[in-house]
């Protein structure tokens, strides 16, 4: 399907005239009166982000990802403000998971008992990547595994780190149980962003450096003097969604911002997990443009989080990500495909006037979105937008 670069002024109408836009799913169990609970605090917590963001700001090139307000998006859009946060430029790797996968890594090389003899995951791309960076960083081996739909842009740059990549037959998925299997057989540590029975630790581990970025942008938009009303953040497994829940829970309480999970229409287990009040698992190939986001089964540690603290679940269509990229370029921001995710649902709702009341998105609204990847494969990005993610940027800096 071809999109045309869409006007600045008739983008919203554009998405609105999508017959099949997007599925608002309101979570029917949402508990909005109550403190977060002290049993998920074990899973997520403000204490061990602490520590994580203490961890994580000794690195060296560590700083604060840009905050980018999108001030005349948001007067088309009838809303207060919103806010960008600009994930593309944290440590050189394009996208947030460098806070994940690396952190729990270098906490696996640190340990008491001697690093592991090697790492290994299962990633769409990103978390691998991460994982991988980390391994170096650490001087130890990395073998990270993709499935079927992972391009080869981003394989290669998995490689760059020094990693062995092997390709396996299936979905997301599929991956991660043949690399759970392969590193019980050789002795490996899997460094997952997605939780099952008896494999927990490292994955709190993984979430718990995703919540620095909330910190972040908290902080970046005025703290808690002026908090965001609305958050449209990724989905995936869940855990840089349960990671922002649970920090805006704990630390805003029943006040906290509404927060709207995002998935693919083509891969939305967590949406359709919140319609049937129990956990779902896809199968299939999971296709979507959103390769980031290409996951049928929840981490159950994430869903904990997300059950009972997720305002609402959004699966949106692939069509929705091509003009959200070309609309952030624009403005200079750079926006991969599942980057632009909640900027994409965003969009929808605003659009949509049962949506829109549903959310209670209006004109004192304050959106807060994360970019969580920037130009992650260079050559899909110029097509999709039909420039370079050099270009855009230079653009900015003229």
């Amino acid at each position: 399907m071809s999109i045309g670069f869409p006007g600045r002024h008739n983008f919203p109408r554009m998405i609105r005239s999508d017959p099949h836009p997007a599925r608002l799913v309101p979570n029917p169990r949402l508990d909005r009166a109550s403190a977060y609970p002290d049993a998920l605090k074990p899973i997520l917590s403000l204490a061990a982000e602490e520590e994580a963001r203490r961890e994580i700001a000794s690195w060296t090139g560590y700083a604060p990802t840009p905050l980018r307000g999108l001030p005349a998006l948001a007067r088309e859009l009838g809303l207060a403000t919103i806010s960008f946060k600009e994930e593309q430029h944290r440590f050189g790797l394009r996208s947030f998971k460098a806070l994940g996968g690396a952190y729990a890594v270098k906490k696996l090389a640190a340990a008491p008992g001697g690093p592991p003899a090697a790492v290994c995951c299962a990633t769409d791309g990103n978390h691998g990547r991460s994982v991988a960076w980390g391994a170096r960083e650490a001087g130890l081996r990395c073998v990270i595994y993709i499935h079927e739909g992972v391009s080869e842009g981003r394989a290669q740059a998995i490689r760059g780190f020094g990693a062995e990549v092997r390709r396996v037959p299936g979905n997301y998925d599929d991956s991660v149980r043949i690399a759970a299997a392969d590193a019980a057989r050789e002795g490996w540590t899997v460094v997952s962003d997605t939780s099952w029975e008896g494999y927990q630790d490292i994955p709190r581990d993984v979430m718990q450096g995703y919540g620095v970025m909330v910190g972040e942008a908290i902080a970046q938009g005025g703290g808690e003097a002026s908090p965001p009303t609305h958050v449209f953040v990724q989905g995936g497994v869940g855990g840089i969604a349960a990671a922002t829940v649970a920090h805006l829970w704990e630390r805003f309480g029943a006040a906290r911002p509404r927060v709207v999970v995002v998935e693919p229409d083509k891969a939305d287990c967590l949406t359709r997990s919140a319609e049937a009040g129990r956990v779902v698992h896809l199968s299939g190939d999971l296709d979507t443009i959103m390769a980031g986001l290409s996951c049928g089964e929840p981490s159950p540690l994430a869903w904990a989080v997300l059950d009972p603290g997720a305002d609402a679940f959004m699966a949106i269509a692939d069509a929705s990500i091509a003009p959200a990229m070309r609309l952030l370029a624009a403005d200079g921001v750079v926006g991969g495909e599942s980057g632009v995710a909640g900027l994409a649902a965003l969009l929808v709702a605003a659009g949509d006037a049962a949506m829109r009341a549903a959310l209670g998105l209006d004109a004192s609204s304050r959106v807060l979105l994360f970019g969580t990847e920037g130009a992650t494969d260079p050559a899909l990005y110029e097509e999709l937008v039909g420039e370079s993610a050099e270009r855009v940027m230079e653009r900015v800096a003229a």
